[in-house]
């Protein structure tokens, strides 16, 4: 005898597709009237995707193929400043080196958030090891802050945005980098292990270099947003799936 509250066996029958009005719901039970298996679902979490309707779990099971995705560098640049001298600006700041011998321009050296600026003369400005969008905000506060305590006039409006975005990434298996360098397309692979141990590849849309190593761990740069980098990560590995 089948206990009242599973769900029902129909023997003989064809796989199909659950109608509507199968799916009931009492508290946080759930009875699925299936054809293909004896199943009382107690709890959402864990559930199998083909028993699951909720848009939130579907959407949970697509972010769990970026879990690796990790976000190791931001770079923005722009213009802060129509002008800016660089000998006042370094004497008047703290943690602000400037040696015109070795480089043209002042590192400006921030420890919370931990980044590193490069200021011009010519006003412009290069924020590299942000990690995140609130980083990069109050990073490039505090060099507007600091512009105007060496009594710099900054633009009203800093020009600023963001233009490489550096992802690390675990495609969770072994990468044979010879056979791959055989099967892509020449024109856009570079692999000279006597030089790196890693292969380039460069895909055309969305614009992403991707650094791919033997051990299945890869670095992809050159996105301006995690969107693109997300696509150019779709884009390789359909083709890993295609070719290995």
């Amino acid at each position: 005898m089948i206990p009242e509250k599973s769900a029902r066996l129909i023997p003989h029958q064809p796989m199909v597709a659950l109608p509507r009005g199968s799916l009931s719901t009492s508290g946080r039970e759930t009875r699925l009237f299936c054809v293909f298996s004896d199943i009382r679902k107690t709890s959402h979490k864990g559930c199998p995707l083909v028993l699951c309707f909720r848009e939130g779990h579907r959407k949970r099971m697509v972010d769990k193929k970026y879990e690796s995705l990790k976000i190791e560098n931001i770079v923005a640049s722009g213009a802060i400043a129509e002008s800016i001298d660089l000998v006042d600006f370094s004497e008047k700041t703290d943690n602000c080196e400037l040696n015109k011998k070795r480089f043209p321009g002042a590192v400006y050296r921030i420890a919370d958030p931990k980044i590193a600026c490069l200021i011009f003369s010519s006003g412009k400005i290069v924020i590299t090891g942000v990690r995140n969008d609130k980083a990069l905000a109050d990073g490039l506060a505090i060099v507007i802050g600091s512009l105007k305590n060496a009594g710099i006039v900054p633009l009203k409006e800093p020009r600023v945005a963001v233009t490489n975005i550096v992802c690390s990434y675990n495609l969770g298996r072994y990468i044979n980098l010879n056979k791959l360098t055989v099967t892509l397309n020449m024109e856009h692979v570079e692999y000279e292990p006597e030089q790196f141990p890693g292969l380039v590849y460069r895909i055309g849309d969305p614009k992403i270099v991707v650094l791919i190593f033997s051990s299945g761990k890869i670095i992809l740069t050159g996105g301006r947003n995690l969107e693109d980098v997300k696509k150019g990560l779709d884009v390789l590995e359909k083709k890993l799936e295609s070719i290995m």
